[in-house]
């Protein structure tokens, strides 16, 4: 069965793998572990590494290969193992920062074409990390959807519902339970065949058990959530892509403590476009939306049409986005240097 839809797969990107099919094998990354790569080909899993070359070649944490990634593979003759030699062009792709101070793109998962937001419906619902994803979700070219699981432990449903419906710009919103079934046939309309679809959201928001209800089996370590503090507990350590009875394909994404942006201005027009609205009804071009007179934004938030907490928000990720692009200014800078460097040893390196 997972053959038959790898091979359905496969046909989304023939035309890309055209110039390499005499030569070489087409996989697809379904699980990365530091530098060893779990890749579906069409005469099964192998176990691969990336080339010298492809080593030799990549300037920065983005050009490796990321779970859903297609690539180009030279087969290891009997090993069922092969070497990553490329990967094909990426059609989508969910991007952080990496966590910590380097400025760094972390790829999360490339190619999908529906991206799901899970957040908990109980203590930890979160609307201004809900609005962090979102951003990163209109910039990774995937579809968001909202999905806001353990509605069984929830009172008021409806109400949460309309919080987040206030932030999410038209997005989808499916409230779910797994134990009572709410929400899943909803769900599983939207996992159609030849789609892939990835779960972000943070630990314990019920990522793995919603991935082993749509497996129909016990793939993922599912542990109960703590009684302290309502939270579930993260199991989930790695990133893996999963192929559903049905013909499509999903992506399990370890919880994310920390969502910081990336290169995400396109995000912000589309998730706070409400707010950016408002600015051109402003009294004047260059107001700051503090205390001038003829403040749309200020007039919106005391009639009560736009939380200050949301705009807050907006002032906030925009503060943020600038200073990544103050780094990562330079970090580019320095990155072109080493790879026009390399390029020019390769050139003049002696030929035998």
């Amino acid at each position: 069965m997972k053959n038959e839809i790898f091979i359905d797969f496969m046909k989304r990107v023939e035309e890309n793998f055209e110039p390499y099919k005499q030569e070489f094998v087409l996989g697809r990354i379904v699980l990365e572990h530091k530098s060893q790569y779990k890749v579906m080909t069409i005469q099964g899993e192998w176990m691969c590494e990336i080339s010298g070359k492809f080593h030799y070649l990549a300037g920065k944490v983005s050009d490796y290969p990321s779970v859903g990634d297609w690539v180009i593979l030279k087969e290891r003759k009997g090993e069922d193992k092969g070497l990553i030699e490329k990967i094909l062009p990426r059609t989508s792709k969910f991007s952080r920062k990496k966590a910590g101070p380097e400025t760094e793109e972390q790829i999360v998962a490339a190619n999908i074409d529906d991206l799901i937001i899970v957040s908990s419906l109980n203590s930890d619902l979160n609307l201004r990390r809900i609005e962090r994803y979102l951003i990163l979700a209109w910039e990774s070219g995937a579809n968001p959807i909202l999905v806001l699981s353990k509605s069984d432990l929830c009172e008021d449903v409806a109400d949460k519902v309309d919080e987040v419906d206030a932030i999410a710009m038209g997005v989808p919103i499916i409230p779910i339970s797994v134990k009572t079934g709410m929400g899943m046939k909803q769900l599983q309309e939207i996992l159609k065949p030849g789609r892939t679809s990835a779960l972000v959201g943070s630990s314990g928001v019920g990522k793995s058990t919603l991935i082993n209800e749509l497996l129909g089996a016990e793939k993922q370590i599912v542990q109960e959530i703590r009684e302290d503090d309502n939270k579930g507990k993260h199991t989930t350590t790695f990133r893996e892509l999963f192929f559903l009875d049905n013909g499509s394909c999903i992506i399990d994404t370890p919880g994310m403590r920390e969502i910081q942006l990336w290169e995400s201005q396109e995000g912000m027009a589309s998730g706070f476009g409400d707010v950016e609205s408002l600015f051109e009804q402003c009294k004047f071009r260059n107001c700051s939306h503090h205390k001038e007179p003829g403040c749309a934004v200020r007039q919106a938030i005391k009639d009560g049409d736009l939380t200050d907490e949301r705009f807050q928000s907006y002032l906030k990720l925009q503060r943020e986005l600038a200073y990544l692009d103050r780094k990562s200014d330079k970090k580019a800078q320095s990155e072109e240097r080493k790879k026009w460097k390399k390029i020019s040893q390769s050139a003049n390196a002696p030929r035998r």
